[in-house]
């Protein structure tokens, strides 16, 4: 059987994002994050303007108080000053525990993203709550009033709003009812999305991501199934968070990705690497180029992708010759059948790669979508204005000491903000705690705290020895 793809989008309605349409009949937009310090305006505009020449149709910076969010006025006033192509790009200020940081920064940009796990709800502490029924209404309340008076702002100043769940970062309160799960997530957005839906404002996109790409495309499809039961058809953003560096990233983010633009889900999305944002944008481009064309462009006699249904297995053929691209496509197309269970294995030939090459990628592929672990994986966050520390440098010296180890899972995050929680099943945990300083977790359980910045590759080695899972076999 020859593989099939959705060729129409799923119908959304149209949101305005400053001088941006998305959802609706609107392209699939692209996006990045800067990772400057969003009080250095100079660099921050910088970066804003390599990510937009690059292709980005969005930025986003973090925004973590009232000073960071007086700074992001004064980059988008500069940029306003700007060339057009700078000046029509909408800034997106990313909130979290902070609603009045929210509510303020909301004023000054066209877009802010708040995150329900940490909007209301305080502080995870990852421990069970038993709520009454009326308890729990109690807390929905507290969510109404207080969301609402963002919403309010946010119709004054004609400011759209993301709400962004990942996995790993749900409030306790979620937690205690449903568990970490997509079930959860869903339920963590729907809350708010009602709230929305209440107060006729409508001007919501979504975004419902997670490092495992089993659990990402799971959740989505499950998010679109209850707007469609409660009649909301709100614009998705669509990435694998935390999905690494290099070949790695690339592969698992288009494994994703790839799996929901296939059936025409998605209507802005971001490829997230733990590298250089504008690095992010090339990648965005060719999945949605490649996921616009027809089905007769993408497999032509140069490619020819088939599904066994007896056993489970895609045979994949191509003659691509550019390396990056070959491994993009591959997992783009494979992504859907992997992750909805319909094939278990792939088998990848290319003339113009070699035999070894094709069963790495194969290789990378399948643990990409969690059906074989054959190696360690790195889920590391793409770095922000939070960071404190060079995440490049030390994700290339942990996978240095750890790259030989066979299916161990390593997060490695910027700040208190994606870790622990966001690590999620992540086995050992390399997480920013300030300037210069580290904690280490042993799955969610911080076990060493603030340690010096230096120290810290060798603690986590040590921690993995210590733990009995330093294996190469």
């Amino acid at each position: 059987m020859q593989l099939q793809f959705t060729p129409q989008r799923r119908k959304t309605i149209e949101v305005r994002v400053g001088n941006t349409n998305i959802g609706g009949n609107s392209p699939i937009r692209i996006q990045s994050m800067a990772n400057t310090d969003t009080n250095d305006i100079e660099a921050s505009v910088e970066q804003a303007k390599r990510i937009i020449d690059a292709g980005g149709e969005l930025v986003r910076f973090t925004t973590q108080g009232i000073k960071e969010a007086e700074s992001l006025n004064q980059i988008r006033q500069t940029l306003l000053q700007c060339e057009e192509k700078y000046a029509r790009v909408p800034i997106v200020a990313d909130v979290h525990f902070n609603a009045n940081v929210a509510d303020c920064v909301a004023q000054y940009v066209e877009k802010v993203r708040i995150n329900p796990g940490n909007y209301v709800d305080p502080a995870r502490t990852f421990k069970h709550i038993d709520y009454s029924d009326a308890e729990y209404a109690d807390e929905i309340a507290k969510i109404e009033e207080r969301f609402s008076l963002l919403l309010n702002i946010c119709k004054k100043h004609h400011t759209a709003i993301r709400l962004g769940v990942n996995h790993g970062s749900l409030s306790d309160r979620i937690m205690s009812k449903y568990g970490d799960t997509p079930e959860g997530m869903v339920e963590s957005v729907m809350e708010f999305l009602r709230v929305c839906k209440k107060a006729d404002f409508n001007d919501i996109v979504i975004s419902i991501k997670a490092s495992n790409t089993r659990i990402m495309v799971t959740t989505v499809r499950m998010l679109i199934a209850q707007m469609d039961k409660e009649q909301m058809a709100y614009p998705l953003h669509l990435g694998v968070t935390e999905a690494g560096d290099g070949e790695d990233g690339r592969i698992k983010s288009a494994l994703g990705i790839g799996a929901l633009l296939a059936d025409g889900i998605g209507d802005t999305i971001r490829v997230s690497l733990s590298e250089a944002p504008e690095k992010e944008i090339p990648v965005a481009k060719e999945l949605v180029d490649y996921f616009s064309r027809e089905d007769s462009d993408r497999y032509s006699d140069e490619r020819i992708v088939t599904i066994d249904d007896e056993d489970n297995h895609i045979f994949y053929y191509s003659d691509e010759t550019n390396r990056s691209l070959w491994q993009l496509h591959v997992a783009a197309d494979c992504g859907k059948y992997l992750l909805n269970g319909d094939a278990k294995e792939v088998e990848i030939i290319n003339p113009n790669f070699s035999h070894e090459e094709c069963d790495r990628l194969r290789l990378d592929i399948l643990q990409a979508a969690r059906l074989k672990m054959t190696k360690t994986e790195y889920i590391s966050c793409p770095s922000c204005g939070r960071t404190l520390f060079d995440l490049e440098q030390t994700i290339h010296e942990i996978k240095q000491a750890t790259s030989h180890l066979k299916g161990l899972k390593i997060g490695i995050m910027g700040c208190i903000v994606n870790g622990p929680g966001e690590m999620a099943d992540a086995d050992y945990g390399y997480v920013g705690a300030g300037r210069g300083r580290i904690s280490l977790y042993k799955g969610k359980e911080c076990v060493l705290k603030n340690i010096p910045q230096e120290d810290a590759v060798a603690e986590l080695v040590r921690l993995i020895k210590d733990n009995g899972d330093w294996k190469t076999k």
